[in-house]
């Protein structure tokens, strides 16, 4: 009777175990680490071919993005556009090339400080992280 009564009890325990049908998955993105803002950075440089400092500047913005830090800037997308292409950035831009600007949250541009050419990369890297904080 004993081994009877313990049979029905296992029997009952393992009717109401209940296995999830499946499991969920946790997805991560590399880029919510890199920044607490949900999109992505950007900054534009009007630029034209041949121009010695604009390639220089934007080089210097390339190493500057893969620096590690207190203020990572991997996020960062850079647009570059040729004010060739455009009549109205090239007569705004003709005589100021390289010019950098921050696109805002709204999609309207700020432009910023003119970045020195002898500037080096942890300076670069700087000015743009305190860019961005403002």
């Amino acid at each position: 009777m004993l081994s009877k009564g313990i049979g029905t009890m296992a029997a009952r325990s393992l009717s109401t175990v209940h296995v999830p049908a499946f499991k969920p998955k946790w997805v991560f993105s590399p880029l919510s680490f890199c920044s607490s803002e949900s999109k992505p950075r950007k900054l534009v440089l009007y630029s034209k071919p041949g121009c010695c400092l604009c390639d220089g500047l934007k080089e210097k913005l390339h190493a500057a993005f893969s620096l590690s830090g207190p203020d990572p800037l991997h996020d960062v997308v850079l647009q570059v556009r040729d004010i060739t292409s455009n009549p109205e950035w090239e007569k705004a831009y003709q005589y100021e090339i390289p010019v950098l600007a921050k696109v805002l949250s709204d999609g309207s541009e700020e432009i910023l400080p003119r970045l020195s050419p002898r500037l080096g990369v942890e300076l670069v890297h700087k000015k743009i992280a305190a860019a961005f904080k403002q």
